[in-house]
């Protein structure tokens, strides 16, 4: 069995380079074969980008969170243009909008979203979405801006009818640790109300913490097979057969070779 893990802050979890690489090596020995590695901000992609640009089975995303909204760095657009064009970088991303912490105003928020939208047409990408008190908003704009490869709504955190009301789009739903949460009701009724060929897993690493892992610190990408199984038990499906269906629900939004 192989596993993709859609989502990881591999720069979050640690600032060493070496560490990093040994995080990669246990994930890989824990049969989780790729990993996207996402960052916040163009500044923490420059530091993590030459250490894991070339490590097998480590692709990126390049974009400005809500989070970077009052500094998302001068002349950000051009930087997020020349970054696309690096080797395995496969989508745009973070981005979105988040109403919960109010990084600067949702004026601001929405321009920078858009802007990164329009980039991911640019240049056929998908892009990875955040999305955090703002899902009205955030599926308006996409109605009318949703690239033509698609998005993913990463760490969905909506409910069942959110997510069917975008299956006419091209959209994917990632669920990550806390799908496994026994209070995750509108998680767990949404990945039974939606189709297998559009659910992806990610760990969000470092954050939400599998339940089978809640004594520990922080997620880790190696701990992805403990929501998989999480998964395939909800849908009463066996775990190698749904490994092979995310595998490749995976590589086709990032247009990757399933090889």
């Amino acid at each position: 069995m192989q596993f993709f893990d859609t989502h990881a802050h591999i720069g979050l979890i640690y600032d060493d380079p070496i560490e990093q690489l040994r995080v990669i090596q246990q994930a890989k020995q824990a049969g989780v074969s790729r990993i996207v590695s996402i960052n916040n901000s163009l500044h923490d992609f420059a530091k993590v980008y030459p250490t894991l640009k070339s490590v097998p089975g480590i692709y990126h995303a390049v974009g400005v969170a809500p989070s970077e909204v009052t500094n998302p760095g001068s002349n950000y657009i051009q930087t997020i243009e020349d970054n696309l064009k690096l080797p395995n970088v496969v989508a745009v991303g973070e981005t979105g909008l988040d109403y919960y912490k109010q990084f600067g105003d949702k004026r601001s928020q929405i321009e920078l979203f858009i802007t990164q939208l329009e980039l991911a047409q640019k240049h056929n990408l998908p892009v990875i979405i955040h999305n955090r008190d703002a899902g009205k908003d955030v599926y308006d704009i996409l109605t009318q801006r949703l690239p033509d490869s698609g998005a993913i709504l990463h760490c969905y955190s909506e409910n069942a009818e959110y997510a069917k009301k975008c299956l006419d789009k091209n959209i994917y739903f990632s669920f990550a640790g806390n799908l496994t949460y026994r209070n995750a009701r509108n998680l767990h009724e949404t990945v039974l109300n939606i189709p297998l060929d559009r659910i992806l897993i990610e760990t969000e690493s470092p954050f939400m913490i599998p339940s089978e892992f809640r004594e520990k610190k922080r997620t880790m990408p190696g701990y992805l097979p403990s929501t998989a199984k999480f998964l395939a038990e909800m849908l009463e499906m066996d775990l190698e057969e749904l490994s092979v269906q995310l595998w490749k629900n995976s590589c086709k939004v990032f247009k990757l070779p399933e090889e």
